[in-house]
């Protein structure tokens, strides 16, 4: 699976990077239907207080999973994210089958 990562004001480091790789790749193993996906991570200020936004879209054959997180560093925004497309991949994976 392709995995593109988009930041916005800001360069990211390789460790980043390939922690970002190791865990949205690991969603292949959910569901074989996944084409590829797209990272974009962004900083915001929310007053006086910076916070690390993790925006993952997950194309799946039809279909177009989203996940947005906050969180106090980018690992563990990407974190939640992730764990929050694996249920939704979950319920696409039974509806598909006519669960």
């Amino acid at each position: 699976m392709k995995v593109s990562i988009n930041s916005v004001h800001f360069k990211t480091d390789k460790k980043l990077e390939d922690f970002i790789q190791d865990k949205v790749g690991k969603l292949t193993t959910f569901y074989e239907g996944v084409i590829g996906s797209e990272v974009t991570l962004r900083l915001e200020s929310h007053d006086k207080v910076k916070t690390k936004v993790a925006e993952i879209r997950l194309m799946v054959r039809g279909y177009d999973l989203f996940a947005k997180k906050e969180s106090a560093t980018f690992e563990e925004a990407t974190d939640t994210a992730v764990e929050a497309l694996r249920r939704q991949l979950r319920k696409h994976k039974d509806k598909v089958r006519g669960e």
